[in-house]
């Protein structure tokens, strides 16, 4: 009887001990640069460079982190992944098929890390993204589809996610018609307030906010859900700034950040467009550390992405051993800082004769980066795989 008793103590114990480990870092956040390889950080850290009068050493906010990994990124039925399998691979630790979101390859629903953070160790959760907010990164967090295209669907399901705080540029398929309500007359019916733009922001009074910004201009005929037009932009790092104003302090929580014009800009093989982007992204990132610097031993920061795009390069066949910056500054002001290039064609032409080489409009297979700092941040040295984040992020 006695060795009885002492063997249910055990196991008792060992239960205990099994279901109180918690996350290693109270505060948690994850940046997904869409489509940002390391060659896209290297066009961005040669034109910083340039601008500092250097040949080469300037660094993003993110790239001075100390720890460096590499990240595989194959889904389960392609060499080179989209959004939706890879977004699924970090959220849940699971490869699926491309295309598909949330769900493993047979469609069976997984639970994302950030789910698991809320729902069993009491994490506030915000997800957002420069981009819509029903697109596939933001929604692998929330959503379980077998299409990334069922927009209105995967809206639906934000209510179930208990999360905090969501947010982006505007609705896919804010309105499908028929008798169905509006996005969002559907979130707000489910205890979501749905403010758009940072003045109404700043009016809001819940603690349960779907945040709209104002959609980039070359986007609206997409995201039509948004009327005033008059409103600023508003960029990841308020919005990251909005998104800790609304968590509470105190309590743990997981932050999703995803710069999503990274990956459109790349497609179209637009360098400056590109650059900015990631530039914005590392604005966020800045707010991230420092709050950082005021927890360092409870604050964990990564940086990663869900796959490369557009194959770029430092250096092409056309222009040698150099890049042409100031041509390429030059023709980016005098556009008024936007694109004005009629093609693909005309726009890569311009870009190898000044040193910069796109290899396709598509993703590519490459390996990413995977930049951490903080609590835990040694884990992500060395080579990993996509789902790895999901491992790592929960007690062992």
């Amino acid at each position: 009887m006695k060795n009885k008793l002492t063997l249910f103590s055990l196991a008792a114990l060992l239960l205990f001990s099994s279901c109180s480990q918690k996350p290693e870092a109270k505060y948690i956040f994850l940046f997904i640069g869409d489509g940002m390889g390391a060659s896209q950080v290297a066009v961005t850290e040669s034109y910083l460079s340039y601008l500092d009068g250097n040949l080469g050493g300037s660094q993003l906010q993110f790239s001075q982190f100390p720890y460096l990994g590499m990240c595989s990124t194959y889904s389960a039925n392609s060499i080179i992944t989209d959004s939706a399998a890879a977004g699924t691979a970090i959220a849940s630790g699971e490869k699926t098929n491309n295309g598909m979101l949330g769900v493993d390859p047979e469609g069976n629903p997984l639970k994302s890390v950030a789910q698991v953070l809320k729902d069993e160790y009491g994490y506030q959760v915000g997800v957002f993204s420069s981009v819509p907010l029903n697109h596939a990164t933001p929604a692998a967090f929330y959503a379980h589809v077998t299409s990334r295209g069922d927009y209105y669907d995967i809206t639906k399901q934000i209510p179930a996610s208990k999360f905090d705080f969501i947010g982006g540029s505007g609705f896919l398929n804010f309105a499908p018609g028929d008798e169905e309500k509006n996005s969002e007359e559907y979130l707000e019916e489910y205890g979501y307030e749905v403010v758009f733009g940072q003045n109404e922001f700043e009016k809001a009074n819940s603690h349960k906010i779907v945040m709209v910004s104002n959609p980039r201009k070359d986007k609206r005929e997409k995201v039509a859900n948004y009327a005033a037009e008059e409103d600023e932009l508003v960029s990841l790092s308020q919005m990251m700034k909005n998104c800790l104003s609304t968590l509470d302090e105190s309590k743990p929580f997981f932050i999703m950040c995803e710069g999503g014009e990274i990956d459109w800009d790349s497609h179209a093989n637009r360098t400056m467009p590109t650059i900015e982007a990631i530039l914005a992204m590392d604005e966020a990132v800045k707010v991230a550390y420092e709050f950082y610097l005021k927890h360092p031993k409870q604050t964990l920061i990564l940086v990663t992405a869900d796959h490369q795009t557009g194959g770029v390069s430092v250096g092409s066949t056309d222009y040698g051993y150099d890049v042409n910056w100031p041509g390429i500054i030059e023709q980016w002001e005098e556009a008024g800082k936007a694109d004005n290039f009629k093609s693909v064609e005309e726009r890569n032409d311009f870009n190898k004769a000044c040193g910069i080489g796109w290899t396709t409009i598509h993703h590519n297979g490459d390996h990413v980066p995977v930049y951490a700092i903080g609590k835990g941040a040694e884990k992500y040295c060395g080579r990993m795989d996509n789902t790895e984040f999901y491992i790592k992020l929960l007690p062992e």
